[in-house]
């Protein structure tokens, strides 16, 4: 098969012309700036914003226009701040971003987001802006707030935890067995354990199995939403990541579990905002701190694991991973009757039937089904939820996840 080579080069993105379009100054992905001006041809029609190829051919500087989806479009994390038809304002790291604004995703004034300078808003991390810490240091006070307190963690069971019987046995191996046997483990000299990621889609259990692990094993249980970790105050963010690991470990054992974590710990870059390195950094080193009398255990929980910085997946950090799939078919019946047992209901409900009908559902889907069913049993003026409730609930939820997802198929094709 015969094929042409085109020339190779550096992108660059315009990022101003002139008044006569002559002179065109552009930006590396490195930050490097430079300009061209356009002479001894006729003038080529750039805009701002504009994907190039510098390239030099045979001694001969050439400029190419290429498409805009070459272009590295690093994620980052911030507030939205503006609005608009065309364009939308995000604050991140304590400076205003301009992006296009993204018709596919629903998003607005005061949401946390993920976005990038190409394709904008991209993700909704929460419907809050950013928790920055407003105090000049981090006290025990700002610590205690991350820690589940017995009233978070009272009553929840391996029982609470429905399908994926491999996921559970593999987590409490790799957890609950190191923080019970940490004295033996130290004894015949194992290498402790600790760091282990959770990985799958949003509602598939990875934070309530890390509550649950905690709870059954007597940890205390520290958790940390990934944007909660962000300060505006230089330096703080380290401060508060160095007290909870200190806090931690006076404890007989523990668990810290970050939430998200690919929000907080992302590949860094040229382009990584500084905050952000810091972060990562002192994260390596608080965990590489770790010592033989240490028994705390780190779980880190992403839907996006191929964008965590590779320093954290060495050796002695979150060298551990487990795959939390979709439930099958057996999974989500077990699923179905294990959280059909919290809630009020009358008569046989057909659980298999259910479960046949929701073939890729998450755990959170299948829980959402109860409460609609929950609505219209009191609409009804009902005490318990029926079959026809639990039915219904089912053809509702189905109904706006067909509606969510043929509005990100449209998004995907725009």
């Amino acid at each position: 098969m015969a094929i042409e080579l085109g020339p190779t080069g550096q992108l660059a993105r315009v990022t101003s012309i002139d008044a006569h379009g002559t002179r065109v100054c552009f930006k590396f992905p490195n930050g490097t700036v430079g300009w061209f001006n356009q002479v001894g041809q006729e003038v080529k029609s750039y805009a701002v914003g504009d994907v190039l190829l510098i390239a030099v051919d045979t001694g001969n500087q050439r400029v190419e226009k290429m498409p805009m989806d070459t272009w590295p479009d690093e994620s980052w994390v911030g507030v939205v701040k503006i609005k608009l038809p065309d364009i939308t304002i995000i604050e991140s790291g304590g400076r205003f971003r301009t992006v296009p604004t993204t018709t596919t995703l629903c998003y607005e004034i005061g949401n946390t987001v993920q976005a990038g300078d190409a394709k904008g808003v991209t993700r909704v991390l929460s419907e809050q802006p950013i928790s920055y810490i407003e105090l000049p240091a981090v006290d025990d006070q700002v610590v205690e707030r991350f820690r589940l307190t017995c009233e978070g963690k009272r009553d929840l069971s391996f029982d609470d935890f429905g399908g994926l019987p491999a996921v559970v046995d593999r987590a409490r191996e790799l957890i609950e067995v190191p923080l019970q046997k940490h004295e033996a483990l130290s004894e015949i000299r194992a290498r402790p354990i600790k760091g282990v990621l959770f990985t799958g889609a949003p509602g598939t259990g990875k934070t309530l199995l890390a509550r649950i692990i905690a709870a059954q094993s007597g940890a205390e249980f520290y958790e940390i939403s990934g944007p909660e970790i962000f300060s505006k105050w230089y330096g703080q963010s380290e401060d508060l990541l160095r007290k909870l690991f200190a806090a931690a470990a006076t404890h007989e054992k523990s668990i810290i579990f970050f939430d998200e974590i690919d929000s907080v710990a992302a590949q860094r870059s040229d382009e990584s905002h500084e905050a952000s390195r810091r972060v990562v950094a002192q994260l390596l080193t608080l965990m590489d701190g770790f010592t033989s009398q240490t028994n705390v255990v780190v779980i880190a929980a992403t839907n996006r694991p191929q964008d965590l910085d590779i320093a954290l997946r060495r050796p002695g950090r979150f060298d551990w991973e487990i795959e939390f799939p979709f439930p099958n078919e057996h999974d989500r019946i077990d699923i179905l009757t294990k959280t059909a047992r919290r809630r009020k209901t009358c008569g046989s409900l057909p659980h298999r039937h259910i479960a046949g009908q929701t073939a890729g559902w998450s755990a959170a889907e299948l829980a959402a089904i109860w409460d609609e069913a929950a609505l219209l049993a009191v609409a009804d003026e009902r005490s318990e939820i029926l079959e026809e409730d639990y039915i219904g609930g089912f053809e509702r939820v189905s109904r706006y996840r067909s509606q969510s997802r043929s509005v990100s198929s449209t998004g995907a094709r725009t």
